[in-house]
């Protein structure tokens, strides 16, 4: 059963905490991550992760409670409406943060199967690496690597934009260019740059998807790194009157592309 306790004070030492993981963009001290709002929370109790702790404001918690009734080992944490807001990463918060222990994945697992693994090179605003979990898990990649100088994984906003997907895809964080290189050689899948349409590269339509596939995304700024580009096939999506997409979306349309022609691969196998 839930149990429910009170904070009056900001310097309470799990405030701090928490504090501390939004700021950083890291997990708190403990290893949770920070999901904020009643989705996220869902999301978490959806996927069978456990929720050591749930912070609420007083407005809510009567929702709150409701939602986690019954969920064992859970703490409840009832805060003022202003300390809450303190704490709380969003403007308008919705008075509910929930401190969630996110999966541990091992590399085997990102490259499952008919693996197709999204490489994020140094993107580093959390919200677009956020929406390429979302995509990822949207059309069925089998994992993400986060490299060094990407957002990472646990930033609230990354967590926010990936609606819950951080929550089920396989990933794993902190690889530097040279270890990640070396991890997709070692599984050798197929490794394709995602770069903006210049009218010479091979237009994602063109690619075999069906095969085991790695596609790398890069920063906003400066593209992907020579490391990884070195091993790497352009591949691109044709576009007009713009020079180039959002990383999110030219990242989801390719993982759409691949999504299309493993479904249409499964479905001729299967009438065979």
């Amino acid at each position: 059963m839930s149990r429910i306790q009170t904070i009056t004070s900001a310097a309470n030492p799990l405030l701090r905490d928490v504090r501390r993981a939004i700021t950083r963009g890291e997990r708190t001290a403990d290893g949770l991550c920070v999901a904020e709002g009643f989705h996220l929370l869902e999301e978490a109790l959806r996927s069978e992760r456990e929720v050591p702790t749930v912070l609420t404001s007083e407005s809510v918690q009567e929702t709150v409670v409701r939602h986690v009734r019954g969920l064992p080992g859970c703490r409840t944490i009832v805060l003022p409406d202003a300390l809450f807001q303190s704490v709380a990463s969003t403007e308008t918060s919705q008075g509910v943060i929930a401190l969630v222990r996110p999966a541990e994945w091992s590399v085997e697992q990102v490259f499952r199967g008919l693996s197709l693994v999204v490489v994020l090179d140094g993107l580093q605003d959390p919200g677009n690496a956020g929406s390429i979990v979302r995509a990822a898990e949207a059309f069925g990649a089998t994992g993400i690597i986060f490299t060094k100088g990407t957002a990472s994984p646990f930033h609230p906003k990354t967590l926010r934009a990936s609606a819950g997907s951080l929550f089920r895809v396989p990933f794993v964080a902190g690889f530097d260019a040279a270890l990640t290189r070396a991890t997709l050689r070692q599984h050798k899948v197929d490794v394709y740059a995602a770069m903006p349409y210049t009218g010479t590269q091979r237009v994602a339509d063109d690619v075999d998807f069906t095969r085991r596939s790695a596609i790398v995304a890069g920063s906003e700024g400066r593209g992907i790194g020579k490391e990884l580009h070195g091993i790497a096939e352009d591949v691109a999506i044709p576009t007009a009157g713009v020079e180039s997409l959002n990383a999110a979306v030219a990242t989801a349309i390719i993982l759409y592309e691949a999504s299309r022609q493993r479904a249409r691969n499964s479905a001729m196998t299967a009438r065979l």
